[in-house]
């Protein structure tokens, strides 16, 4: 598979302390950084961010260089908002979470976002008039946020002046993290 070159792009990945779904951080982190761009992770607190496997079981601790307040978000390209059910529910309440998400979509830059993660778009207000796809748990919420939900691998949104990436769980990780490259590398 060609890899568009995304060399000199800088992605912030904005998680929690616990409870990010490990595949949904770990491989769009290595699929970017093999790209060539430079991907920090960022939560609430700097040092450990423990991951769950299938919102149950401990996964892999992963190291947050950044917190969420700190971090400047105009430095970046793109905002990952991984998965895990724990995980996003706690960012949708995160104050730093909220600005750093309406920060990107109101500078036009693309947001992508996979599993349970558009519950932070949900919540800002940035699911009005997307269309998305999420984990079939929150198509509910994306609805009555007053965006469009469809069942697909992966989706592609432009509306509303910002691109937004969207993928259902895990098993859409391969179309999601070349959709995010290409993004990046366009």
């Amino acid at each position: 598979m060609n890899m568009p070159d995304v060399a000199g792009k800088k992605v912030l990945a904005a998680v929690s302390n616990r409870g990010v779904e490990q595949d949904e951080l770990k491989k769009p982190v290595e699929h970017l950084r093999q790209a060539g761009a430079e991907v920090v992770i960022a939560a609430p607190e700097a040092g450990q961010v423990k991951s769950l496997v299938g919102d149950w079981d401990l996964g892999e601790v992963f190291e947050a260089s950044e917190t969420l307040a700190a971090v400047n978000e105009q430095d970046f390209d793109l905002l990952l908002i991984p998965g895990g059910t724990l995980n996003a529910d706690n960012l949708r309440l995160d104050a730093d979470a909220q600005r750093i998400a309406k920060s990107f979509a109101g500078s036009g830059r693309p947001i992508a976002s996979i599993c349970h993660g558009p519950w932070l778009l949900v919540e800002t207000g940035l699911a009005k008039g997307k269309t998305l796809t999420s984990y079939t748990s929150i198509r509910t919420d994306v609805v009555n946020a007053g965006g469009t939900w469809k069942d697909e691998r992966v989706f592609r949104c432009p509306a509303n002046g910002f691109v937004l990436i969207t993928s259902r769980n895990p098993g859409d990780l391969d179309a999601f993290n070349s959709a995010i490259a290409a993004e990046l590398g366009s």
